[in-house]
């Protein structure tokens, strides 16, 4: 039997148009923002560190390795764009696309975090040398939490999208981790220039 009740909501949408739950999406990027103050809080105490510590390198080191990071730096920057992508195949209703594409976002992310678990193992420094150790593990650790986050997360939205039928009510879910993946992007761009380049 069809109801006739108007303040039914219509959960069907026409192709190439996505619906978002706004009040959720609200709640979302103000998450977001409580996580910027947050990493806002580290920056300022690493700057103010650096500038007014009487020594900041650890002893006997003279500087860090920018070419790894750099290389990770690329890779992870370009897995936001990547992601973009998924989300407009997933627009398009092409879900194998959608697929094909998420999944290199999260292989480009989890070559980030290897990445970095290489650089670790290679440093002669812990988290006991001085301020610069302490600061260093703080801000990259902190980060790479939030990626292995994303990472999972997207492998959570992957897994919904072969329940038949679950994204024909909306991209909520992908749209929130995208949002989050960039962030944690933007984030590294800021990491990456106040501990390699500001050094």
């Amino acid at each position: 039997m069809t109801s006739s009740n108007p303040s039914q909501t219509n959960l069907n949408h026409t192709p190439g148009h996505v619906q978002h739950d706004g009040h959720n999406l609200t709640g979302f990027v103000i998450f977001l923002c409580s996580e910027s103050i947050i990493f806002l809080a580290f920056f300022t105490g690493y700057a103010v560190l650096k500038t007014t510590a009487p020594i900041w390198l650890p002893e006997g080191v003279s500087g860090l390795e920018v070419r790894m990071p750099l290389i990770n730096t690329v890779v992870l920057v370009s897995s936001s764009f990547v992601a973009y992508f998924a989300e407009r195949y997933l627009h398009q209703e092409n879900l194998w696309g959608f697929r094909l594409v998420w999944l290199l976002t999260m292989l480009m992310g989890s070559y980030f975090v290897y990445g970095q678990y290489v650089e670790w193992s290679e440093l002669t420094f812990s988290l006991s040398s001085g301020v610069f150790g302490g600061m260093f593990y703080l801000l990259t650790g902190f980060h790479g939490l939030h990626v292995i986050t994303g990472i999972l997360l997207m492998g959570l939205m992957l897994a919904r999208s072969f329940r038949p039928g679950n994204y024909e009510k909306g991209e909520m879910g992908v749209t929130s981790v995208s949002l989050f993946w960039h962030f944690v992007d933007v984030i590294w761009i800021i990491l990456f220039l106040l501990i390699y380049v500001w050094q």
